[in-house]
């Protein structure tokens, strides 16, 4: 039997949303994003499993929880790890988007009055305001010139389980009384950053 004969696919998961990504695909290894000839990459909603993964600890810890949904809902991006940051916002926007009515709802307290208020959050519509950054254009500064490149996603996870490494080393240094000790953890948390710098 193939899937065009099958009698429950009309129950199969579909796609809600189609995305173009605000870089247009730049920056990108041919292996990374299987384009569509639309440009549009087909978003589909959110699975049980899907939703179960991004709701455990370890998995959103360490940033695995990401590349999994991505991996789920769009699969014709092949390497979720390698997606920029001028790209990922979008990516997860459309997630949400497919998976829901296509809105957020989002309670605010007014600081003045203190009234609380329901907005509902068109996420289609903020698909249509991202932008893309300028990664082409050179900084030029005398004889230097500087060109930028949008992080991955790897590289920004990396960044924060760094982050969070070097602020254990500080929290462990209030909890030292002895000054020569806590000198010589201050010193490692220092070359920490400035090794991450």
């Amino acid at each position: 039997m193939t899937i065009n004969n099958n009698p429950l696919r009309q129950y199969f998961r579909r796609p809600a949303v189609h995305l173009r990504l605000p870089s247009k695909g730049k920056y990108y290894a041919a292996h990374v994003i299987d384009t569509p000839p639309s440009g549009e990459l087909p978003v589909y909603p959110m699975t049980a499993i899907d939703e179960i993964t991004v709701k455990t600890p370890d998995a959103l810890f360490n940033g695995s929880a990401i590349p999994e949904l991505i991996k789920s809902c769009v699969p014709d991006i092949k390497d979720p790890w390698a997606i920029n940051n001028v790209d990922l916002d979008a990516v997860l926007i459309s997630i949400k988007a497919a998976t829901g009515d296509g809105e957020m709802d989002l309670d605010t307290v007014c600081p003045a009055c203190e009234e609380e208020s329901k907005y509902g959050l068109s996420l289609i519509g903020m698909l249509t305001q991202l932008k893309e950054g300028d990664y082409d254009s050179e900084l030029i500064i005398n004889d230097l010139k500087i060109k930028f490149r949008p992080l991955t996603y790897k590289e920004m996870n990396s960044a924060s389980m760094n982050q969070f490494e070097v602020q254990k080393v500080f929290n462990s240094i209030e909890q030292v009384t002895d000054e020569r000790e806590k000198a010589e953890k201050a010193k490692i948390a220092i070359m920490m950053i400035t090794e991450l710098t």
